[in-house]
């Protein structure tokens, strides 16, 4: 009996320390909740007022002979995977790691050091990922397919639905798909339309990829938040429930001590 006591209170201490854990890493995931949700919201802004100029542009009949614009059957295809850098974020990864899953045949490019840890590449952060990082790798990618290296770019990244919900999806930014509505297709281009496209491409493609960034950092700290919420009340009803079984067996032990007694002083 005494062996079990002292068990179950090696057990509570154990899972207590397990809920202060997972109470420290949810109180850190708040507070950068309002963070991550405002850089979200600027990136989102600068992404759709580039995406709205590509879309204008590829309107224009000059434009349609651009190498950005041009028809594939999307065989060789090039994916950047973006995933977060620590787990202990309930599913986050796991999903956008299954997404990646669907397209065996596509060359991966991982962000995170969760990717890069999947996809055996140099370790690099998808939280401290700069606009001047996405725009170096964007410059390569655009340039890479214009020489026909490739046939599509695609974005795995991580949807902001709500605090409760984040979804796995993935964007294909290349080849320029032509709108069908792109508002006022009467604006001027200076020098002309060909030229402002092959340099407005690799920033739409950056703004896309930094924003898929910040959606997915928010999404990770939401998910993070989230798990910790609910590993937390997993531990303290598991605390609950070994006080009640360890108050139960000391209740027990002073019982037999008790009788014990009582019997000795009889006799």
């Amino acid at each position: 009996m005494g062996a079990d006591i002292k068990a179950l209170r090696s057990r509570i201490k154990s899972v207590d320390s397990t809920l202060h854990l997972t109470k420290a890493m949810g109180l850190v995931a708040s507070s950068k909740i309002r963070k991550a949700n405002s850089a979200m919201a600027k990136s989102r802004d600068y992404a759709s007022a580039v995406q709205n100029t590509v879309e204008v542009l590829s309107l224009s009949p000059e434009c349609a002979k651009n190498p950005y614009m041009r028809e594939t059957d999307g065989a060789r295809t090039k994916i950047v995977v973006i995933a977060g850098d620590r787990g202990l974020a309930g599913g986050y990864n796991a999903n956008v790691f299954r997404l990646a899953s669907e397209y065996p045949d596509a060359e991966f490019i991982p962000i995170g050091k969760r990717a890069c840890e999947r996809f055996g590449a140099e370790a690099n952060s998808s939280e401290s990922f700069s606009y001047a990082d996405a725009k170096a790798l964007c410059d390569a990618l655009c340039k890479e397919f214009c020489e026909d290296k490739f046939d599509r770019l695609g974005i795995i990244s991580t949807k902001y639905v709500s605090m409760m919900t984040q979804e796995a999806q993935i964007s294909w930014v290349l080849p320029i798909t032509r709108a069908e509505n792109a508002g006022n297709v009467g604006v001027i281009f200076e020098p002309d339309e060909m030229t402002v496209l092959n340099t407005a491409v690799p920033e739409y493609v950056a703004g896309i990829l930094i924003a898929s960034l910040r959606e997915s950092f928010a999404s990770e700290v939401a998910a993070r938040r989230m798990a910790m919420d609910s590993a937390g009340k997993n531990a303290q009803q598991m605390i609950d429930s070994l006080q009640l079984e360890y108050n139960r067996a000391r209740q027990g032990a002073i019982t037999q001590e008790i009788t014990e007694i009582v019997a000795g002083s009889g006799t």
